[in-house]
């Protein structure tokens, strides 16, 4: 990708409006000093002293992350949190985002706040260790009174967005905000809006989802297909085309450290190789900054082959940002491709 083609492509960001669906989450980090390190007196048990915590949105708040990084202008936040401390927090983080609009995103009694805790033990001069991580879930049916709401969030943004992001996070189907319902009014608005991007990961796998644009990796794909999972680049080119030719929607297919798989209905599958590591490495986070750049990147009128570069720039800035869960800005997603920073054509000076 030319230098000009890039900043032709990032320069539309910020005009865009984009709806992010989805299991929204507090990834909340307990920073833990090893040196302060005690042992209780009442059980006899290692303490682990925190010395720092910080809370940022996690699930479909990566992605929000990441889209807030690219410096998308618009941002509709369609989902729940509990009406507990946690979602106090997530909320005060939503609004504290620029181009974030929070106003669908319901607080409710109804729900406790999905919320990953992730003590980091940090040593100098070492990567952060993560010890077992203690996570808050809803285990039981979304309610359809939530589910009402959600869905008419969707019908009333729908008609003025670029392009919908659907991430459904939950172990547990219909407990989070991608519910059986939900899903079919996704698939109601896909009719409705043929030209309507919207793309969809899940972590249970698509196979009973509309035909809306797919992000998924090999097993999944293989799943889908009820095939076993493809092990050469060939092969999933093959099925991630079938796939997208059956469906009429974009598919594409993530193979962590060999790139990934893009396919549009018409036209050949394209392979895109991952750019190589730098160092230590921390994968989480990596598929969030994946969806986010596709979306971003289609959404503004980038090629197919252009967007999922960017995808793979965008992975690879932070699967380097070790112990949070990372962003990828413009000017980090030039520093990849290693580009200068685009400068206007200035006037000649009058002699």
């Amino acid at each position: 990708m030319s230098p000009a083609r890039f900043d032709t492509i990032t320069s539309r960001y910020a005009s865009l409006r984009i709806l992010l669906l989805g299991d929204f989450c507090l990834d909340r980090y307990l920073e833990i000093d090893p040196a302060r390190s005690e042992v209780s007196i009442e059980t006899g048990l290692p303490v682990h002293n925190v010395v720092r915590v910080r809370s940022q949105p996690g699930g479909s708040g990566t992605i929000l992350n990441n889209l807030v990084a690219l410096g998308v202008g618009t941002i509709h936040t369609v989902g729940f949190c509990g009406d507990d401390g946690e979602g106090y927090e997530l909320q005060r983080a939503l609004h504290a985002l620029p181009g974030v609009q929070p106003a669908h995103f319901l607080a409710t009694p109804l729900r406790r706040t999905f919320t990953y805790c992730k003590p980091l033990i940090l040593r100098p001069k070492a990567a952060p260790q993560e010890l077992n991580r203690l996570d808050s879930k809803n285990w039981t049916a979304t309610p359809a009174v939530i589910e009402d709401h959600l869905i008419g969030a969707l019908q009333s943004l729908a008609p003025a967005v670029d392009a919908i992001i659907v991430l459904d996070q939950v172990d547990v189907l219909d407990t989070g905000v991608v519910t059986r319902r939900v899903r079919n009014s996704l698939g109601d608005l896909a009719q409705k809006h043929p030209g309507l991007l919207i793309l969809a990961d899940s972590r249970q796998g698509l196979a009973q989802w509309p035909n809306i644009g797919f992000k998924m990796n090999a097993v999944e794909l293989g799943a889908l297909l009820r095939s076993a999972p493809p092990t050469e680049i060939a092969a999933v080119e093959r099925q991630a085309s079938e796939l997208s030719r059956r469906n009429g929607k974009p598919v594409f297919v993530t193979l962590s450290e060999r790139g990934i798989v893009g396919a549009l209905p018409s036209g050949p599958a394209i392979h895109v190789p991952s750019l190589p590591v730098r160092g230590p490495i921390d994968i989480v986070g990596a598929g969030d900054s994946v969806t986010a750049n596709l979306t971003t990147a289609l959404a503004a009128g980038a090629e197919l082959r252009e967007a999922m570069q960017l995808a793979m720039a965008g992975a690879n800035e932070v699967v380097h940002q070790l112990g949070t869960t990372g962003t990828a800005s413009i000017a980090q997603l030039r520093a990849r491709f290693g580009l200068m920073p685009f400068q206007q054509d200035r006037p000649a000076p009058h002699p």
